[in-house]
């Protein structure tokens, strides 16, 4: 799965084509879908499209025009292994924004664009990111508020994805700035996507006085593995262990069926797994 790949094995060939691939996708998604119908959905690809609006900017040019100050910023203020590691993105999806420049817009519906746009810049960053870069831009803002402030890379990104969203609905209006918003959240999900992958799994956390009768109907009728976690009640403490189980979401009605079975009294919490690695799921060896 290409979301699974161990990042540390990839050569630079392959580092390299994952960056040229992605870019290119983030340039057709962005040409094809969002700057025609002026969704300015977040990151550098948003700010271009306003002053696109506003000024008739060439967005490529824009792109490049904050991407590589940004590098030296980055450089002199986080060390050289972030800036090159954006390096090679910073440069790729302007070009690639600049040779698409004069493609036909998909559609010409505002919606369709931030769903089908938002969807193709976030494949294509996921696509980035697996290569272990970036493309630089409000990623390497968001960096450098973290290290400046006590805002987390996360709220930092969010924040300026918000105020691209808020410029939308100013320079726009309400309706488009919505539609920026929903494809900075698709945007979101899609990279996440990429990253971990379509095969879903459930962690149970499993709590049963009759715990070893439960690991052995999971054994037998599941074929997944058990550990056993030291647990202690708050309220009774008694020390009773709790029995956790990865499982394939396909597994996870037989998981609770087998159970169930042994013990109806059992106390089972199921939560998502964004990623498994090791023996009987993926084994990145």
């Amino acid at each position: 799965m290409v979301g699974q790949k161990k990042k540390s094995e990839l050569s630079i060939v392959e580092q390299f084509l994952y960056i040229i691939v992605g870019s290119v996708i983030v340039a057709f998604a962005y040409n094809g879908f969002l700057l025609p119908n002026y969704v300015a959905a977040g990151g550098v690809s948003g700010i271009s499209t306003l002053l696109e609006a506003l000024f008739g900017l060439e967005p490529a040019y824009v792109i490049w025009g904050i991407n590589i100050p940004l590098l030296f910023v980055a450089y002199y203020f986080l060390g050289k292994g972030s800036a090159f590691r954006s390096l090679t993105g910073s440069i790729a999806l302007p070009f690639f924004v600049y040779l698409s420049r004069n493609m036909e817009a998909f559609v010409d519906d505002p919606l369709l664009a931030a769903l089908f746009g938002g969807l193709g810049v976030g494949v294509g960053l996921g696509i980035v990111f697996l290569g272990d870069a970036s493309t630089g831009g409000t990623a390497l803002v968001a960096q450098l508020i973290n290290k400046f402030t006590n805002l987390s890379l996360g709220a930092s990104i969010a924040m300026i994805d918000g105020l691209i969203v808020l410029s939308a609905i100013i320079v726009f209006d309400i309706e488009l700035g919505l539609y920026a918003l929903m494809g900075v959240y698709v945007t979101s999900k899609a990279i996440d996507l990429v990253q971990t992958g379509f095969n879903k799994t459930k962690t149970t956390l499993i709590i049963s006085n009759e715990y070893v009768d439960v690991q052995e109907a999971i054994y037998t009728r599941v074929d997944r593995g058990v550990t056993r976690l030291a647990a202690q009640g708050g309220f009774t403490e008694v020390e009773r262990p709790v029995l956790m189980c990865v499982v394939n979401q396909s597994e996870m009605a037989m998981l609770k069926r087998a159970v169930k079975d042994v013990d109806p009294e059992a106390f089972v919490i199921v939560t998502d797994s964004a990623e498994v690695l090791g023996r009987g799921f993926y084994d990145p060896a």
